[in-house]
């Protein structure tokens, strides 16, 4: 049942973010053609559509990582917390499984954002010229792979735990925004009102807690450990161990996001 669901997300998602995609790409042709000729031309006329392309191509990315956060927001709004929520929980699925497809679906189009707006910065920069330069320094950095293999490995290790930190971070985020609109639609009136209050005591919370963890660690073995002091531990193993300090920090704060959504869904829900 969660393959439906994702699919039902997927589809209802896909026709607005894939056209705002298409939008920044058409707006990132535009800004390289005014970098390259149009912002230094004689033509008043030349110059100031170059500067107007320019200006689209900025508020298009804006406006893409606006609308994925409003997307992550509004679908899990629409879905349990509206009229259509009476629906979704007579449906045959669990409410794990419907949170689940909400984290999945924001968290693979947050990662397409992120890339679409590296690709869309790509094609705005990208020059003929350059790609000859680009290739002979691809050619040295493999060149400097065979030769240095170790230092590659450490690197892609450090690549691997990013992308788990990523990936942990967007989750998290959704879940603070759910577990915060699930808090405040357990309130009889005021919903809106009461979910904002509820994600910045979240937040106020997380910084108290993280002020007394530092507090904590300060002057501690761990914290020698994690800038090098310790004379049997090496520097990138302590940088390893604070990547998965990271991590297990992350999944932490998920799991305590994921019981306070489940929680007010399923006790303290209310539709009317």
């Amino acid at each position: 049942m969660l393959r439906k669901l994702l699919k039902h997300e997927f589809r209802a998602t896909a026709r607005i973010m894939l056209p705002l995609f298409g939008l920044l790409v058409l707006a990132s042709v535009g800004a390289n053609l005014s970098i390259r000729g149009m912002l230094d031309s004689d033509s008043t006329f030349l110059s100031t559509l170059g500067a107007i392309l320019i200006m689209l191509f900025t508020v298009a990315i804006v406006a893409v990582g606006i609308m994925a956060f409003i997307l992550m927001i509004n679908r899990f709004y629409k879905n349990l917390l509206q009229d259509e929520g009476y629906v979704m929980m007579t449906l045959p699925v669990s409410i794990h499984q419907q949170i689940w497809s909400k984290l999945i679906v924001s968290t693979v189009w947050f990662a397409a954002t992120v890339l679409v707006i590296i690709l869309a910065c790509c094609i705005t920069a990208f020059d003929i010229r350059f790609m000859g330069e680009l290739w002979r320094e691809m050619k040295n950095i493999v060149h400097a792979v065979i030769q240095y293999n170790h230092i590659v490995a450490n690197g892609a290790a450090f690549a691997l735990e990013a992308l788990i930190l990523c990936i942990l971070g967007s989750v998290s985020f959704c879940l603070r925004a759910y577990s915060a609109m699930a808090i405040g639609f357990s309130r009889p009136n005021h919903k809106g009102l009461f979910s904002v209050a509820a994600y910045i005591g979240i937040g106020v919370v997380l910084q108290i807690l993280g002020g007394i963890v530092i507090s904590l660690l300060n002057d501690s073995w761990f914290h020698r450990l994690l800038l090098g002091w310790e004379p049997n531990v090496s520097v990138v193993a302590g940088m390893h161990l604070g990547m998965w300090l990271l991590i297990l920090l992350e999944i932490i704060y998920a799991a305590v996001f994921y019981f306070l959504t489940v929680y007010f869904l399923q006790k303290h829900l209310n539709l009317e």
